[in-house]
């Protein structure tokens, strides 16, 4: 049965065609062909279609295979792990943290309590006891909630890989605050963001800040960040994020399912002596877990102020995971990615399967988008009830009054 259905989707899907793509992109390669790769825009994914199921990547007229590969995000750290021998030692806690089997870079650890300043010692080692020790630095975390600063209970470590962490802490907390802490694994590569849209128009509204945005369907959105100008250098703020679908004048199924989302997160900046502790802490970036919509969308952030004076805000961006488009690239051969064929479904080559990156690779460089000269709308094939479902309702009609006529007659003619 598998099988079938799986020869009827291949027999009905639709196949590429140069003349069904309505825009075009030409792409120059490195001076040493090899393995190249190709940053997709935001404009790719506006005219594309979702999830870039219609991407096709021409080499001198002929389909060729290709890889998209998003630059990977910091890895949630996952469950928590719970603190190894904690207790107190010269009056201060200590405790011990086996950590995975991976580099890892900030450390959240879990603590109860509020209005605290504490310094965590961090150093690492093989074995849980007894061997040498790394000093991989001391920590500021804090809960100014009375100042309505917030709070950071993050360790921001240098790269490590150690599968024993200990722990010192210096200040008001003991070891009942301490219930476990969360690692956040280093990707392979660092990743890279591009800029959706970006705005400095800021709207006052009552004590809210409100910054708006229109982004294209299908483009994804994954993080917002905020640049504020260097004054406060204190400060606390809550932040709501609202995306909507705009809905065009003859609105579309699409726009019509669409439903509101909401998100909400924060933002903070700490520089400064607190009761004799210098911090630096800042967190000026918002993940949004949205990878794109059916429709355009509206977005509202709005920051909230409370009593503060509104903070000052020299730009304020959506920003996507950069993904670049890798294929193997031969000498003096034309290459030029199509898309914009909605009828498309995704492709799937054994060079994705099978790829492996190279250290080598090459940046090509983009050409300008423009519409596709051969472009011709492509022809309908649905079957006849699809494209006519109404005759169909008015066949069905028919035939029920007529079987009902029949029924009567015969009902009459009984004795």
């Amino acid at each position: 049965m598998k099988l079938l259905i799986g020869l009827l989707l291949l027999v009905t899907a639709a196949a590429p065609d140069v003349r069904y793509f309505r825009y075009q992109l030409p792409v120059q390669l490195s001076p040493h062909p090899a393995q190249n790769c190709l940053v997709l825009d935001a404009g790719v994914f506006a005219h594309a279609a979702p999830q870039l199921a219609d991407l096709r990547l021409y080499r001198d007229g002929a389909e060729t295979p290709y890889v998209v590969r998003e630059s990977a995000p910091v890895e949630a750290g996952g469950k928590s792990i719970a603190p190894l021998n904690l207790g107190l030692r010269g009056g201060q806690t200590v405790f011990d943290a086996e950590l995975p089997d991976a580099h890892y870079s900030d450390l959240d650890l879990a603590v109860t309590g509020q209005d605290f300043i504490a310094i965590v010692t961090v150093s690492g080692s093989a074995t849980e006891t007894g061997g040498a020790e790394t000093g991989l630095g001391a920590f500021t975390i804090f809960d100014l909630t009375h100042q309505k600063l917030g709070r950071s209970t993050v360790l921001h470590l240098p790269e490590s890989n150690f599968r024993y962490l200990h722990f010192r802490v210096s200040g008001p907390l003991r070891p009942d605050n301490f219930t476990g802490l969360s690692v956040e694994r280093l990707p392979e590569i660092q990743p890279n963001y591009q800029t959706v849209a970006e705005s400095a128009v800021v709207h006052p509204k009552g004590h809210s800040s409100v910054i708006e945005f229109t982004v294209p369907a299908h483009v994804p959105v994954e993080r917002i960040a905020f640049a504020p100008a260097m004054q406060p250098a204190l400060f606390s703020r809550d932040v709501s994020i609202r995306v909507e679908p705009v809905v065009p004048p003859a609105s579309t199924d699409a726009a019509e399912q669409e439903r509101p989302v909401t998100a909400s997160g924060s933002l903070l900046r700490v520089h400064g002596n607190q009761s004799g502790h210098r911090i630096d802490e800042e967190r000026l970036t918002i993940d949004v877990p949205w990878a794109g919509f059916a429709t355009a969308t509206k977005w509202t952030v709005t920051i909230e102020n409370g009593n503060d004076a509104p903070l000052i805000l020299e730009d304020v961006r959506l920003q996507m995971l950069e993904r670049t488009l890798c294929f193997e690239a031969a000498a003096n051969a034309r290459y030029v990615l199509y898309y914009g064929d909605p009828a498309l479904e995704a492709p799937h080559y054994d060079y994705a399967t099978l790829f492996a990156p190279q250290a080598d690779a090459a940046m090509a460089f983009r050409g300008h988008e423009e519409p596709n000269p051969q472009y011709q709308p492509r022809p309908d094939e649905r079957p006849f009830t699809e494209k006519h479902p109404v005759l169909l309702w008015v066949a069905l009609v028919a035939v029920v009054a007529l079987l009902g006529g029949i029924a009567l007659s015969s009902m009459k003619r009984k004795p």
